[in-house]
C-alpha cells in the first residue's frame, strides 16, 4: 500500500480491496528493456514470468549483482555461451540482476551471486541449480545439455 495521504477511508477502502482479491503485489522491477534481441536476454521483475516461467522454452537463467566479482568475471563467458546458443529455438540464455528486480517464483531461491538455474519447459516450477562445476564455457554447456529438452543438431556432431 503506497496510499499520498494515510487515513481511515483509504485503510478500509485497502483492506476490502485486498479481502476480495484485487490487489496486485508491487514488483520491484527495472524498465523492461526497449531492445532485447541479443544473445543473452535481459530479464527484469515485470519480464520474470513472460521470459523464464514461459511454458515453450528452456530458460539458462543467472541471477548476478552488478558489484559481485564472481558476476563480473562470469560476465564474458555467459556472453559466450549466449552467442554459442543463440540459434537454439526453444532455449533462451538469461540474466537478471537481482538486487535490483524481484524475483516473482519462491522456487528460484538466491542466496549468493551469482545463482544459475535451467528451467525445463514444462517444469518450471522445479529448476534445476548450477552447482558444482566450474563457471566455464564448457561446464556450462555440458550442464545446458544435460538437461535441455530438446538441442539442434550441430554441424560438430554429424
Amino acid at each position: 500500500m503506497e496510499p499520498e495521504e494515510f487515513d481511515s477511508d483509504v485503510l478500509r477502502q485497502f483492506v476490502l480491496a485486498f479481502k476480495k482479491g484485487k490487489l496486485k503485489p508491487i514488483v520491484k522491477s527495472q524498465p523492461v528493456p526497449k531492445n532485447n534481441k541479443g544473445p543473452v536476454k535481459m530479464v527484469v521483475g515485470k519480464t520474470f514470468d513472460t521470459i523464464v516461467m514461459d511454458p515453450k522454452n528452456d530458460v539458462l537463467i543467472e541471477f548476478y549483482a552488478p558489484w559481485c566479482g564472481h558476476c563480473k568475471k562470469l560476465e564474458p563467458v555467459y556472453n559466450e555461451l549466449g552467442k554459442k546458443y543463440k540459434n537454439e529455438k526453444n532455449l533462451i540464455i538469461a540474466k537478471m540482476d537481482a538486487t535490483a528486480n524481484d524475483v516473482t517464483n519462491d522456487h528460484y531461491k538466491v542466496e549468493g551471486f551469482p545463482t544459475i538455474y535451467f528451467a525445463l519447459k514444462g517444469k518450471k516450477n522445479n529448476p534445476i541449480k548450477f552447482e558444482g562445476g566450474d563457471r566455464d564455457l564448457e561446464h556450462l554447456s555440458k550442464f545446458i545439455e544435460e538437461h535441455a529438452t530438446k538441442l539442434s543438431r550441430t554441424k560438430e556432431e554429424l
